[in-house]
């Protein structure tokens, strides 16, 4: 279990920016709400894919927790029935946690994969945690950490229940996504842990410029979840089918979050600017400036060319990206000290 222990790390950090990629999805196409219920989707395991499955009929059979639409209005199954020719109230209970009442086969399949990717990395999670056992009394850390991520796993999972129960809340959006940063800070010290050691020459100036790069990208990402947030209340003003409308008269959040991707830039090109003329070897920086500007040129496009397709989940992803690979170059520039 131990040499495949490393393995187990890699796939679930995979899993986890899967995750990260499936729910960019969700929001980009706006199906956070193609299932009204969660675990299930309209009462079922596996999603209807028309209307006319969750259209109230006559006498038919419905289970308990069934879903059903009539009249415009969802209605829940108290109680294992059988229908009859007139549609008994009795027997039914009106689903009050939002007003949802549309059916679009294809937000409901999208949300149902997205909670899908997500149980499958619970399972790659349960691995990781009974192979940790085996490090206990060698690196009770190794342990530790991999049930922290495990844990939190289990939270974001709850979260992602209240997201649905809230109606799309976007706070608990923004916490959904922050505690999905700190898994992955998690399982990337795992990562750091268990790897090879490779000596990189240390300096102090670099090391402070990156504890100040990581420290500005957390910034941006939470300036930026509340740039989403803004977003996502124009999008229920103006309806999904009107999002490029979200940015014609954007708040004071939106010129903030825009404007400090000037101080990153800097901080990071002063980091790739070190890091060739001291010959320090790290390779990550590279990326790491390609992913801000991956994220500046999706930033432009979304204001100016009025949120073309892919351009959220492309931005998302290369925000969760550039966290996970500073904070990684952050371990390996303060693992080796001066002598």
């Amino acid at each position: 279990m131990k040499k495949r222990f490393p393995k187990f790390v890699q796939i679930a950090i995979i899993s986890l920016y899967l995750i990260f990629l499936a729910g960019s999805i969700v929001r980009m196409t706006g199906s956070g709400m193609g299932c009204p219920d969660w675990p299930k989707c309209f009462g079922y395991y596996i999603p209807p894919t028309s209307e006319e499955e969750i259209t109230w009929k006559p006498n038919t059979t419905y289970k308990k927790g069934f879903i059903i639409i009539k009249n415009e209005v969802l209605f829940v199954a108290a109680k294992d029935l059988q229908t009859t020719k007139e549609f008994d109230l009795k027997n039914w209970k009106k689903y009050t946690k939002h007003d949802y009442t549309v059916f679009n086969k294809y937000h409901t399949w999208t949300e149902y994969i997205n909670r899908l990717v997500s149980v499958l990395a619970g399972f790659v999670f349960l691995f990781l945690v009974y192979g940790s056992l085996k490090y206990w009394k060698e690196n009770k850390k190794i342990t530790l950490l991999s049930f922290g991520a495990f844990f939190l796993m289990l939270f974001e999972a709850w979260l992602g229940k209240t997201v649905v129960d809230t109606n799309l809340t976007p706070a608990i959006i923004t916490l959904h996504m922050v505690v999905g940063l700190v898994i992955i800070a998690l399982l990337l010290n795992l990562k750091f842990i268990i790897s090879s050691k490779k000596t990189y020459p240390y300096n102090a100036l670099f090391n402070k410029l990156l504890i100040i790069s990581v420290v500005f990208s957390l910034i941006q990402i939470a300036m930026g979840t509340q740039v989403r947030q803004f977003i996502d209340e124009q999008v229920k003003l103006f309806g999904f089918e009107n999002k490029n409308h979200s940015l014609m008269n954007p708040n004071l959040k939106f010129y903030l979050h825009r404007s400090f991707t000037i101080a990153i830039v800097l901080v990071n090109f002063s980091l790739l600017y070190l890091n060739q003329i001291k010959k320090l070897g790290y390779k990550l920086i590279n990326w790491i400036v390609f992913l801000i500007f991956l994220e500046a040129i999706t930033g432009i496009l979304m204001y100016y060319a009025e949120i073309p397709i892919g351009t959220q989940a492309i931005h998302l992803m290369a925000g969760a990206l550039l966290f996970g690979m500073q904070f990684y170059l952050w371990l390996q520039s303060r693992k080796f000290t001066k002598a």
